[in-house]
């Protein structure tokens, strides 16, 4: 890749339940300007971009008198969208990145192939239905439309933890920073890092 290259996209998305233009830039300062209309939800998706050191920017208007599953799913799916496009044609990629990461008392793992082919795994049980107003299931529902999207494989498993904020805070971290290495460009990969020639 040429250093002038820029790795960024911008998506946007409009149907009958949100209304949604996210920008973000693989190479950037971990810069975030994020309104999605839930507190929670921007809290995280600020962390990611700090921790992933990707400038991210989302203007998010969804239907919240319904709830916030289509805001939060919709968002995923931009992000998703934004990561494919801004990764291109993978020439010289680290490709994959993993991360194993403390939050407090509690332990996550993010694992993630950029390979072209979307899987997820999901081994996280929250012990509680909320985490103040945000429905602690929607941690599930962003990362699935995510790696759907961005046509990735996504592990993402839970050791042990006992509070909630503390686990979908680890998740998020543990995603962004394995993200920053698979995406990291690598001097002594000459193409795409596959035998097959394409990802």
């Amino acid at each position: 890749m040429s250093a002038s290259k820029s790795r960024s996209a911008s998506i946007k998305r409009d149907t009958a339940e949100t209304r949604i233009e996210l920008t973000l830039n693989l190479d950037g300062t971990g810069q975030a300007d994020i309104d999605t209309g839930v507190g929670f939800f921007d809290h995280m998706l600020t962390l990611f971009a700090k921790h992933g050191l990707f400038d991210l920017s989302v203007k998010a208007d969804g239907d919240l008198e319904v709830d916030q599953h289509h805001t939060v799913e919709d968002v995923g799916i931009c992000l998703g969208q934004a990561l494919l496009q801004s990764i291109g044609d993978k020439q010289g990629i680290t490709r994959y990145g993993s991360k194993t990461l403390p939050m407090e008392e509690t332990l996550v793992t993010s694992a993630l192939d950029l390979s072209g082919r979307m899987w997820f795994v999901y081994k996280v049980s929250f012990p509680t239905e909320k985490i103040g107003e945000f429905d602690s299931q929607l941690v599930r529902e962003f990362w699935q439309s995510v790696s759907s999207n961005a046509l990735m494989n996504l592990h993402l498993v839970l050791h042990h933890g006992e509070n909630s904020h503390h686990i979908s805070e680890g998740l998020f971290k543990a995603t962004a920073r394995a993200l920053r290495e698979a995406i990291t460009i690598d001097p002594r990969q000459q193409g795409v890092p596959s035998s097959k020639g394409k990802l």
